[in-house]
């Protein structure tokens, strides 16, 4: 299992659009990713589940992992924090 923090940069935080990218990424490998707020494991490849995060900008995140994919897994979806879902 591998585990990493990071905080949402971008604008207007975990919305639609944001969510459906993490989900597109987190859909490409068979590990188990889960995104965690305050406690709260949420599947990450359910659109509702990362939407129902309410993830602003400012929110600081887990992002976690388990299975033969997780490394990738886990730096696929950071990625896309780090650069705000392309988004700025």
């Amino acid at each position: 299992m591998i585990e990493k923090t990071i905080t949402v940069v971008n604008k207007l935080g975990i919305h639609a659009r944001p969510a459906g990218s993490i989900v597109r990424a987190a859909t490409g490998f068979k590990s188990k990713i889960e995104l965690i707020k305050n406690g709260n494991a949420v599947d990450a490849k359910s659109i509702m589940s990362v939407m129902m995060l309410a993830a602003a900008k400012g929110t600081v995140i887990s992002v976690r992992a388990d299975g033969e994919d997780e490394g990738a897994a886990v730096e696929a979806v950071v990625a896309l924090f780090e650069n705000k879902f392309n988004e700025e």
